[in-house]
């Protein structure tokens, strides 16, 4: 029997856009706990009060940034009493890069980019939420990499002290973080968690089940009948798994449909996987490297070139003697540097006998492509 083949203009997708990793599902699956919490941190706010503060937990991939938005998109839907704010610090990454977001959602446009202060931005802000009369809730989402650059506190402190300088202006803090090892309560000063007192909502990773909901409700959505094949399913979540992150999953069935589409077949088959993870497993990766601080990227990429250099396992007590840092770090911070990157699935650590503290580091992912991630001096390449 023949193959059937795709004519020119017919594509395999229903709506390509359930693949994208901004598209936030109408329904929800297994965040039914944090998002019940996300809402009670909201309800103040719907009764005329200010929202609690929270901060949200997670590895990258399992789904914080979703469920905040989700809350938000139905907040928007639902009333005028609320002003939520999405900021991406991964994209604003400065005190006036992240009030400007907010300043924007407050008047329908940026403030002027240059002759105007800081204070200036939040004064207006502070005056608007008065005479409106409306609370404020602002995602700092990636909290951690405003935490990098001693930024996360300033922020915080301005946008909970506005009514001290304009009685009635209500705003919130929503924090998602995905650095497992940074206690914010511990980090920030006593000043700023003062008005802070988050609560925190923490976000598991997805196993094989979650991951296998999360694609097939994706698929029938986005997909045509029969593109995907129950196996072919089985090797997606397969190679998810390595990285969890489900963002992975879904941009990988989102590339072996259009290599299957390129070659004209009407159902996915294992060599459009195969090339398409080849390309999608990197996306967890690009990601989770944006997340470091600098000296952490710096790290990563002399382990990744340590790699390349050495034929035998990589010792962390050799890789501490061979980095090349000004000033080094001690070999504490170090040693929290390498198990930040272990919980991030960026290496392995082994645990040898060897005095206790000893650990193989082996890289979980080609050399090559993480020195060209991490870039020169700890930048990330685009």
């Amino acid at each position: 029997m023949r193959t059937r083949l795709l004519m020119s203009d017919q594509t395999l997708f229903r709506s390509i856009d359930v693949f994208e990793i901004d598209y936030v599902p109408e329904f929800f699956n297994y965040r039914e706990s944090q998002l019940k919490d996300l809402a009670y941190q909201v309800r103040p706010a719907l009764e005329g009060g200010r929202a609690l503060n929270a901060i949200c937990r997670g590895l990258p991939g399992t789904g914080k940034t979703s469920s905040v938005l989700r809350i938000f998109t139905e907040l928007e839907q639902t009333t005028k009493k609320i002003l939520p704010v999405y900021v991406n610090c991964q994209n604003d990454r400065t005190k006036y890069m992240v009030f400007s977001r907010v300043y924007a959602a407050v008047f329908g446009h940026a403030p002027a980019r240059t002759g105007i202060s800081i204070k200036s931005v939040l004064d207006a802000i502070g005056g608007a939420l008065q005479r409106q009369e409306k609370s404020l809730i602002v995602c700092l989402d990636d909290a951690n990499l405003l935490h990098y650059n001693n930024t996360l506190g300033d922020v915080v402190n301005s946008l909970l002290r506005l009514h001290q300088d304009y009685p009635g202006a209500r705003a919130a803090v929503f924090a998602t973080v995905s650095d497992m090892n940074l206690d914010i309560a511990t980090e920030l000063s006593k000043w700023v968690l003062s008005p802070f007192r988050p609560s925190d909502i923490y976000f598991p990773p997805y196993d094989a089940g979650e991951i296998r909901g999360i694609l097939l409700d994706r698929i029938r959505i986005g997909l045509y009948p029969g593109v995907f094949s129950a196996s072919m399913l089985d090797c997606i979540i397969e190679q998810t798994m390595e990285s969890g992150d489900v963002r992975v999953g879904l941009d990988l069935v989102k590339r072996a449909v259009l290599n299957a589409e390129c070659a004209a077949r009407t159902e996915v088959t294992e060599e459009d996987i195969t090339k398409a993870y080849a390309q999608a497993k990197h996306i967890h990766l690009a990601c989770t490297i944006r997340a470091l601080s600098a000296d952490e990227r710096l790290l990563l990429r002399r382990i990744a070139e340590l790699s390349q250099e050495e034929t035998g396992p990589l010792v962390s007590g050799a890789i501490y003697g061979r980095v090349e840092e000004t000033p080094k770090v001690g070999y504490t911070v170090f040693s929290r540097q390498l198990r930040k990157l272990d919980s991030l699935r960026l290496v392995d650590l082994i645990r040898v006998q060897a005095g206790g503290r000893t650990s193989e580091v082996a890289l979980r992912y080609e050399p090559e492509k993480v020195v060209q991630i991490c870039g020169k001096r700890g930048v990330v390449e685009e």
